[in-house]
């Protein structure tokens, strides 16, 4: 498969989803049943970060448990992570940032990419490598819905996934942009609430999300 037929998959998986949950997890109970309660709600993927030591075995365990769900392996950092998510079996891939040797790599990895970058110039870059699905991190930092918007000219071809600090009351102004294919939050899975186990709440949040994707896409 070509990088290509790659970037147009992960423009169909992302655009599936509308909005892509970060989830970091700790235990891999606590992975079976936030994802679980994603699902429920409504959100058909999420983002796994590798941020914790259980995150590659619960990876691993949800492609086996819950093969209905879109799983991205996220922050991912270093080509050994790359290819350790892939064969756990991770979906598509997601960076933070993305420096030229990881860009290398990532461009000639056997499965969807969506490569971060916080700037044009990052995003030029990763586009001559032929990239048309990248996140955009942190988002509101680096100029939120402005940012987006300035891009969206002399970038026409770029698909964007606006990540960081997106919150509810914000995500339909994200989701309405031209250029933006998916948005990335984590206001439906907050660290209180799965620490207390109230999946009900992430249902429910995640119940609400899929409604902005419904009402803002149709």
């Amino acid at each position: 498969m070509t990088i290509e037929a790659r970037q147009q998959k992960a423009e169909q998986l992302l655009r599936a989803a509308g909005i892509l949950p970060v989830v970091t997890v700790h235990t891999l109970d606590e992975a079976r049943k936030v994802s679980s309660a994603l699902l429920e709600g409504g959100l058909p993927a999420i983002e796994l970060t590798l941020r914790t030591p259980v995150a590659m075995e619960a990876l691993a365990m949800l492609k086996q448990e819950l093969p209905d769900i879109v799983i991205g392996a996220g922050t991912v950092l270093t080509v050994e992570q790359m290819e350790q998510s892939i064969a756990a079996g991770a979906d598509f891939l997601v960076t933070p940032g993305t420096p030229p040797e990881m860009a290398d790599a990532l461009a000639e990895a056997d499965i969807p990419v969506v490569p971060g970058a916080a700037t044009p110039t990052e995003l030029l870059s990763l586009m001559a490598r032929g990239f048309r699905v990248c996140k955009l991190f942190p988002a509101t930092a680096v100029g939120g819905l402005a940012m987006l918007k300035g891009l969206a000219g002399p970038l026409s071809e770029l698909k964007i996934c606006p990540t960081g600090g997106i919150t509810e009351d914000t995500a339909a102004d994200y989701l309405s942009q031209p250029n933006v294919v998916c948005i990335g939050g984590s206001w439906m899975v907050p660290k209180g609430w799965l620490d207390a186990g109230q999946w009900d709440k992430v249902t429910e949040s995640s119940a609400k999300a899929a409604a902005i994707v419904r009402r803002v896409r149709g």
